[in-house]
């Protein structure tokens, strides 16, 4: 599948295609940490909002999973997924424009904030489900650990200089002009992606397409099987904490500790280069102990390290926060590029958008009741108290993967895919007697 000849550069680096798909991914994710950071100070610092207000602003970006995840995945397994990706990105481009511009001409309201926030989240669920998809068949099976390693260590490096990029941004342009840093770099993702030479294979597509059976049959895929159902339930806590998490961190170290944008925005970077780290280790941790267990050892190590954020005062106090966060972003950088990759492994090509729609459905649709509890967790107790309720609920992750299969297994095999009697999908290595191997 590779599009160099043999006895060229091997490895992923020298796979020209995957290289666009890589660099737009990385030009994207900057600008997506620009605005994780400017989004929130937008309605904090330009608007006067208070933690309820922008835990509803977080909450109203994640809204789209539970409204259109479940379709999202049978369309993009009907259609080419290419298409969809560079039709998403120029559409995140266009909402988040209008940001600034209402800003420079004074009209900005909370409630515009809230709509881009909305259908910037519609488009990303489709932008998602496709890219998940849309992988497996760039590349080989064998390279899928590589590919992710790449793309989460690009996304590492983004959660790293973005936030230090976006406090330079606010203090020098202010918030809202830091928002379309954002947009300008999914402009040139869309293009990079329209750049793309390989030939995607045609979809499959059902003599008699029912939505609702398409939408059951990924469903029941995800459900039926204990490891994908054991990676939804932990995948879920994480991202129901996180969102608990990033509604009250910037009240709290804005306001609770008093800490400029730019200061803020270091830490957010000295804290994500764990991220870095996790992806780093992840390939050679799968090599050593099995991609099963390396899916959830990452946070075994990791997760208990954020105990230290709520910890954090100012002065030398802020050092808490930047090894807290340092070991949450290792744990879950290098958690999510073992189970991408395993769920990219198991799943029929022809399910995953349904496969992936349903995890997301699943996982990131828990984020809007995160945030929106993390908003009146913060506006009752106080930032603090939040921050203990979120990183204390992440301990719960561990403990579920620890409870499946993927603790008795090392690494699964992968076999034929082939539909089970039922006439669903079913994963590979359901049937193949591995789930319990040492």
């Amino acid at each position: 599948m590779s599009d160099l000849p043999r006895g060229r550069r091997t490895g992923l680096s020298g796979h020209r295609d995957f290289r666009s798909l890589w660099i737009a991914d990385t030009v994207s994710q900057f600008g997506v940490q620009v605005s994780v950071l400017a989004m929130p100070l937008v309605a904090v610092l330009y608007l006067g909002s208070g933690p309820q207000a922008v835990g509803l602003l977080i909450a109203m970006e994640f809204l789209g999973s539970l409204l259109i995840g479940l379709p999202a995945g049978v369309w993009c397994d009907r259609a080419r997924r290419r298409p969809i990706m560079v039709c998403a990105d120029l559409v995140r481009a266009v909402l988040l424009a209008s940001v600034p511009i209402a800003a420079w001409y004074g009209a900005l309201t909370i409630w515009q904030l809230y709509a881009v926030a909305l259908a910037q989240g519609f488009a990303t669920v489709f932008f998602d489900v496709a890219y998940q998809s849309y992988l497996p068949t760039l590349i080989d099976p064998g390279q899928l650990v590589e590919g992710n390693t790449k793309l989460q260590a690009s996304a590492s490096v983004a959660q790293m200089a973005g936030p230090s990029v976006a406090g330079v941004l606010v203090q020098v342009l202010t918030a809202p002009a830091a928002i379309m840093a954002n947009a300008v770099s999914f402009g040139l993702s869309g293009l990079l992606i329209a750049n793309i030479r390989q030939a995607e294979p045609a979809p499959s597509r059902p003599e008699k397409p029912r939505l609702l059976r398409e939408v059951g049959e990924g469903v029941r895929l995800v459900l039926r099987d204990p490891i994908l159902r054991a990676i939804a339930a932990a995948t879920a806590v994480v991202n129901l904490f996180m969102a608990v998490f990033a509604a009250v961190i910037t009240e709290f170290l804005a306001r609770d500790l008093g800490l400029s944008a730019g200061l803020i925005g270091v830490l957010m970077t000295a804290g994500s280069a764990g991220g870095l780290a996790g992806a780093f280790a992840a390939p050679g941790l799968i090599r050593r102990v099995g991609h099963a267990r390396g899916v959830w050892l990452p946070l075994v190590v990791g997760v208990p390290l954020g105990l230290l954020v709520p910890l954090t005062r100012d002065g030398t106090g802020l050092i808490a926060f930047v090894v807290g966060w340092f070991g949450c972003s290792f744990a879950i950088v290098g958690y999510n590029i073992a189970q991408v990759s395993l769920r990219q492994t198991l799943c029929p090509p022809g399910a995953l958008g349904r496969m992936t729609a349903t995890m997301r459905f699943l996982t990131w649709g828990v984020m809007p009741l995160g945030a929106l509890l993390g908003g009146a967790l913060g506006a009752g107790l106080g930032a603090r108290p939040t921050l203990w309720t979120a990183q204390l609920g992440e301990l719960l992750v561990p403990l579920i993967l620890l409870a499946s299969p993927l603790r008795r297994i090392r690494d699964l095999p992968v076999a034929e895919q082939k539909p089970d009697p039922s006439g669903d999908l079913a994963p590979a290595a359901a049937n193949s007697g591995a789930r319990h191997g040492g």
